[in-house]
């Protein structure tokens, strides 16, 4: 939905096939996307978060919605520029996570927007929220 919902906005997105059960995999196959298409933003989802953390991409900025940064890769900080979506809801990644996350990278109490009602963040607040994130990056 929430690459839909970009491609329906005007974005050109890419949306790699990424492995749901190898990691290291995962982060390898959007590295190599990464790498190729040099994307202005970098979007990802709970454990796509973990990954978008996980790849080498320079000073470009991050939108992460519920990231799973500690179920998953080694990154614990996030980078200026950076945004993360969450909802106080979500109910697979406790919202102090991206507290903390926020906290580790001295980053402002602006960078975590408080939006939605559970972890997938497909309503239409959360959906609007995540376009903000990637316009205005």
């Amino acid at each position: 939905m929430k690459p839909s919902y970009l491609l329906y906005h005007g974005h050109e997105v890419i949306n790699p096939a990424l492995s749901d059960y190898d990691f290291a995999s995962a982060v390898d196959v959007a590295q190599a996307e990464y790498d190729k298409h040099k994307p202005d933003v970098v979007v990802g989802s709970s454990r796509g978060g973990a990954v978008a953390m996980n790849i080498k991409s320079g000073d470009t900025p991050l939108v992460l919605l519920c990231p799973a940064w500690k179920n998953w890769g080694k990154v614990t900080t996030l980078k200026k520029g950076s945004v993360v979506l969450h909802s106080h809801n979500d109910e697979v990644i406790p919202f102090a996570s991206s507290e903390e996350l926020v906290s580790k990278s001295g980053l402002g109490a602006d960078t975590l927007w408080v939006v939605g009602n559970d972890h997938r963040l497909a309503d239409d607040e959360s959906l609007a929220k995540m376009l903000e994130a990637v316009e205005t990056r």
